[in-house]
């Protein structure tokens, strides 16, 4: 059907050549207001003052496309190692040299949490290794989309593998929502248990330390990732490795190596790349401003950045 020439002139009659139309009617009101009252200045909806945000927008968004494409064509993407990623395999054949289980917690929070969904990608990588060597991983979640959504993903991970066998459903179960109780439970499985191999990826509060603190007394190694600053120090301090903030959301990009995902990410680096350097003028030209001998060059140049670029008033 998609190979039909009849069908693509018929969506092009039924859908593009209206919009097109549409948009030929749309652009003349929504920069010169209502053609019928032209003395009517609040009709107008695009405001010019802002053209530069419509600028970076589209400088951001270009280069995402652009490293995008260029992946998916074969263009190569560094990625800068991350030390706790490249030890999941160390830690899962510990675990299974040892005859030990592997606990794997994605956080407190729902699937509505950016931070949740980033560890149950994180979470693939593991139960894709532990299928490999035959060991089992153990998910206590506090929400049970979660433990839905963190079975589904076990699951698809045993199979990518080639040992559906290996998956248990059991292993990934609801504990309850609420906080400590959870944690009492996580601790509890923990010391009776005693894990080879601990992986916190998600959101975490006041439980982090616990949490860790209970999986450092059994000997275990241990990985936690997380974009809350205050609970970063907590992981840094008793486990082994850590995943720093914003590098968890590129562990999906950094485990799977698939070029869409690595081209969105260098893109996105290009965008904090550029704002990285208008920051850095600003402090300059703030200094600059300062030197009275080089005229008023700096202030003006300063006013251009701060007022029409970046639109601060």
């Amino acid at each position: 059907m998609f190979q039909n020439r009849t069908f693509w002139i018929a969506i092009s009659i039924l859908f593009v050549g209206p919009l097109l139309l549409l948009t030929l009617f749309l652009i003349p009101y929504l920069f010169f207001g209502n053609p019928f009252l032209p003395h009517a200045t609040s009709n107008v909806f695009f405001d010019f003052s802002r053209i530069w945000t419509l600028v970076l927008v589209s400088l951001v968004c270009a280069g995402v496309l652009g490293c995008t494409l260029r992946a998916r064509l074969g263009g190569y993407v560094y990625v800068r190692p991350i030390a706790g990623l490249k030890a999941i395999e160390d830690a899962v054949g510990r675990a299974t040299e040892m005859g030990r289980p592997i606990l794997f917690v994605p956080g407190i929070m729902d699937l509505n949490e950016l931070q949740t969904v980033a560890g149950l990608s994180v979470l693939s990588s593991v139960a894709k290794e532990a299928a490999a060597y035959e060991n089992s991983v153990h998910v206590p979640t506090s929400r049970s989309l979660v433990m839905t959504a963190a079975r589904e993903v076990v699951q698809a991970a045993c199979i990518d593998a080639g040992k559906p066998d290996v998956y248990q459903e059991d292993s990934i179960r609801y504990v309850t929502d609420e906080q400590f109780a959870y944690v009492a439970e996580v601790c509890g499985w923990t010391q009776r248990e005693k894990p080879a191999a601990c992986f916190y990826m998600g959101q975490f509060f006041a439980e982090s330390l616990l949490l860790a603190e209970n999986g450092n007394s059994v000997g275990a190694i241990q990985v936690a990732g997380t974009a809350e600053s205050s609970q970063l120090p907590f992981f840094v301090a008793a486990c082994d490795y850590t995943l720093l903030g914003e590098e968890l959301f590129a562990a999906s990009a950094y485990l799977s190596g698939e070029p869409q995902q690595l081209g969105s990410l260098q893109g996105q680096d290009l965008g904090k790349g550029l704002a990285v350097a208008m920051l850095l003028a600003g402090c300059l030209l703030a200094t600059l401003m300062q030197f009275e001998s080089l005229g008023p060059f700096p202030k003006q140049a300063h006013d251009v950045l701060t007022k029409q670029i970046l639109g601060r008033d």
